[in-house]
């Protein structure tokens, strides 16, 4: 295949209220809301380190890292395109000073990648790790939606990238949060939840969990987001001005 055909299937769209241009495939899977609102609870303090597991193209990275201007990141990608297409778009938004990408496998885990534990991690884990759970996605979606490890893999890859007292941060389907919740506990505590609803009137489709490694605090069930109301607008005002980057998507 030459230079020029791979070009034609990449697209540029613009994510966080114009702010971040972000390069991805016209065909196969692109960002959507759970990386925009994993940014948006992205919790990070100036100087501090943030680890970004299965960035992708770095949908959820780059938006972070724009909502957090003092702070360092790092993305992990296994597939070599996505990767490559991560580091083009650090390239395009100027922000190569503090942020990277770097080649990794969760099946490998943290250890493989050379790096000191970070601060703080998050990831939007793929969300199917059994095959006959779904029928099967398109072959260009594959990696993004299925799994070759199991949640299992991926809880303890991010329990080994923070540092004690650091922060992991995950967006998933709520039907999994026993799940996570069972492959964080040996290792983790202080646990955050925040269900994100379509309608005010509709269960949770998604969770935020958020939990401190060594953290010994109650879990708290956070209030939550909704995204969608019946005024026919794209979404709800909340919601809104969390995808454009004016409001925060904050664990208090």
């Amino acid at each position: 295949m030459n230079e020029n055909a791979k070009l034609d299937r990449i697209e540029e769209n613009r994510v966080l209220g114009n702010r971040v241009r972000l390069l991805q495939p016209e065909r196969g899977y692109r960002a959507g809301l759970d990386a925009a609102l994993l940014a948006a609870a992205c919790e990070a303090a100036p100087g501090e380190r943030i680890l970004d597991v299965g960035c992708g193209p770095g949908a959820a990275l780059l938006a972070a890292a724009a909502r957090r201007p003092e702070t360092a990141f790092v993305g992990v990608e296994r597939d070599p395109a996505a990767l490559e297409l991560c580091r083009r778009n650090i390239e395009l938004n100027g922000l190569a000073a503090r942020v990277q990408a770097v080649a990794g496998d969760v099946a490998a885990g943290f250890r493989s990648l050379g790096l000191k534990p970070f601060d703080a991690a998050m990831a939007n884990p793929p969300f199917f790790d059994d095959p006959g759970a779904l029928r099967g996605p398109a072959p260009e979606r594959a990696g993004a939606w299925m799994a070759d490890v199991g949640l299992e893999a991926w809880c303890a890859f991010l329990v080994k990238a923070v540092r004690e007292g650091g922060r992991i941060t995950l967006i998933h389907r709520a039907d999994r949060l026993a799940d996570i919740l069972d492959g964080l506990s040996a290792k983790c505590g202080s646990f955050r939840i925040r269900p994100i609803h379509p309608y005010t009137d509709q269960p949770a489709k998604r969770v935020l969990v958020r939990a401190i490694k060594t953290g010994k605090a109650p879990l708290v069930l956070l209030p939550p987001l909704v995204m969608h109301d019946r005024s026919g607008a794209k979404h709800a005002p909340e919601a809104e001005a969390i995808l454009r980057g004016e409001a925060e998507l904050g664990w208090a």
